[in-house]
């Protein structure tokens, strides 16, 4: 523990700007470490020049490796590429913009020596970010707090330490549609928070549109609650008892008052209104069934094109002991 075996690993996407200033600033965090350290960039299909940059890190410092995949699978994909591909007894998972800065792996590391086997960096400030998207971000954990299987901490994300015990247990879920932060909730052991300010974004912009995080949070709810499907039998329930409800209303008034012209508008409104209802909550079922039928494809998590520095050096025992890499 005192002198621990560190892996970094760092998914990028048309990064190529960032590299440099990134091993600049992590490097000599590292050695203050320990020098049995490995860092292994997982290039998820950059269409820039960011692998070729990365081999000439590597040229000056063969602890620098990568891990290159045959195109772009999504960040989840590559955090899992690049834990299947780590070996050191603690692993940190951070990005290569720089909003992570590398200085808080210092504290990671001391609150790992103290027995905790994740160690997550928790943000404290959300000013740089819309008040819309501050304010869905908010929503969500309350949503998945309230529905979802496990609490998640607020503010935190994928830059975090986690002992290799708790990698073994990742590297062990295959699942397609992949929720990390609901995953390393969902594993358990002991745990903390570090807050941390995130930090200006040092070059290039945010791969995170609007839609795409909508799509994330909506991934991890469905991952790990059926409160989505539940909501429409909820509502079917409901429209029921309100069309009994109008039916005896209506059967009343005819006994009392007599027949009057039914309207033709109200007609309309209420057939346009309940296909509605019909076609979202097929569509809500059919997120579920296609996410069923991802699954049953077997279909490996991600292809390697190649591997550089550490991570091929290993690779061939990966490769005979994990069958999700055999098929890859």
């Amino acid at each position: 523990m005192a002198s621990p075996k560190l892996s970094v690993i760092i998914p990028v996407h048309n990064e190529s700007e960032n590299i440099a200033p990134l091993c600049a600033r992590l490097l000599p965090v590292l050695n203050r470490i320990t020098s049995l350290w490995e860092v292994i960039f997982v290039d998820d299909g950059s269409r820039d020049d960011t692998l070729a940059r990365i081999r000439t890190v590597n040229h000056d410092e063969p602890r620098i490796g990568a891990v290159s995949l045959s195109r772009n699978f999504g960040k989840e994909i590559a955090i899992a590429a690049g834990l299947d591909h780590a070996r050191g007894d603690a692993v940190v998972i951070m990005d290569a913009d720089l909003q992570h800065p590398p200085e808080m792996i210092e504290t990671f590391v001391e609150r790992w020596k103290e027995g905790n086997l994740m160690v997550y960096g928790q943000r404290t400030d959300r000013s740089d970010e819309t008040r819309v998207k501050r304010g869905f971000a908010h929503l969500f954990y309350r949503l998945f707090a309230r529905f979802g299987e496990i609490p998640l901490p607020e503010g935190a994300g994928d830059f975090r330490l986690i002992d290799q015990r708790g990698v073994e247990v990742l590297r062990s879920l295959g699942e397609k549609a992949r929720f990390s932060k609901g995953l390393y909730a969902w594993i358990g052991f002991k745990s903390t928070g570090v807050p941390f300010v995130v930090e200006e974004r040092l070059h290039g912009t945010t791969k995170w549109s609007f839609r795409k995080l909508f799509r994330f949070a909506f991934d991890g709810m469905a991952a790990f609650s059926t409160v989505p499907l539940r909501i429409w039998t909820y509502l079917g329930f409901l429209i029921s008892f309100m069309s009994i409800a109008t039916a005896v209303y209506f059967l009343v008034r005819t006994l009392l008052f007599g027949t009057d012209l039914p309207g033709f508008p109200s007609l309309i409104v209420s057939v346009m209104f309940f296909s509605g209802i019909q076609l979202m909550s097929l569509g809500i079922i059919g997120e579920y069934v296609g996410r069923i039928f991802a699954e049953v494809k077997r279909r490996p998590l991600y292809v390697v094109q190649e591997r550089l520095g550490g991570a091929a050096e290993v690779s061939s025992s990966l490769v005979q002991d994990d069958p999700r890499l055999r098929r890859a």
